[in-house]
């Protein structure tokens, strides 16, 4: 059966066992997958940084970040996992099968992490890159094409009314520097959140998008 899972993911295991070790959930007795669920979800952390890094080359750090968050969290990972076939392939205890195990987002997201970490300790570090894009492609022209218009304030703005929060509240906090070098300090506020950020800019509008975009990966920090 975990040959028609190699088959699959289009890659041959010489170590058998560890793909077997990335299909068993800690419910079975032996080995499970927990320590390559591990170094999966490192590996990914990575090689998502670096997929980003080079491919959306126009955003910053902020940016970066809330763009990987959204590709490693679980419900993303539990549809790949989910167009990989992955939960007729799981090794479960009894009691995870007759509580739907196999179709458990939680236990799909963690498969796809080990699964990552057998392919990295059978094949190194490009096999899992090269999984990735492929698993990832679709998402990720999705989300450069969704994003790449958008600045920060546009961002913010959408995310607090798809939450149903007032809009946020920009304020110049200071004018310094002569006439033709202004640099300007410049706050956001969400009142409901009581999160507020400050940002420096040449301009009024530059000094408000660095604050918003400050304001996002706060928003994200939350969340964690």
């Amino acid at each position: 059966m975990l040959a028609k899972l190699s088959k699959t993911i289009g890659y041959t295991f010489r170590d058998p066992d560890l793909l077997q070790m990335a299909m068993s959930h800690r419910s079975v007795d032996g080995a499970n997958y927990e320590r390559l669920e591990f170094l999966g979800d490192a590996i990914l952390s990575f090689l998502m940084a670096e997929i980003l890094f080079l491919k959306y080359s126009t955003a910053q750090e902020g940016e970066l970040s809330r763009l990987r968050a959204n590709f490693v969290k679980g419900d993303t990972l539990a549809e790949v996992a989910r167009e990989l076939g992955l939960g007729q392939y799981l090794l479960l205890g009894a009691g995870e099968l007759k509580s739907g195990g196999r179709d458990r987002s939680s236990i799909l997201a963690d498969a796809v992490e080990a699964l990552l970490g057998a392919l990295y300790l059978d094949g190194g570090i490009e096999v899992c890159r090269e999984k990735l894009l492929l698993w990832f492609h679709e998402r990720l022209d999705k989300m450069v094409q969704k994003k790449t218009h958008k600045d920060p304030k546009t961002h913010l703005q959408e995310w607090a009314q798809a939450e149903g929060l007032e809009l946020p509240v920009y304020e110049v906090i200071k004018i310094e520097g002569l006439a033709h070098q202004q640099i300007f300090s410049v706050s956001c506020k969400l009142e409901s959140l009581n999160h507020s950020t400050k940002a420096k800019g040449s301009t009024r509008r530059k000094a408000e998008q660095e604050a918003a975009d400050k304001m996002l990966t706060l928003i994200e920090k939350k969340k964690k």
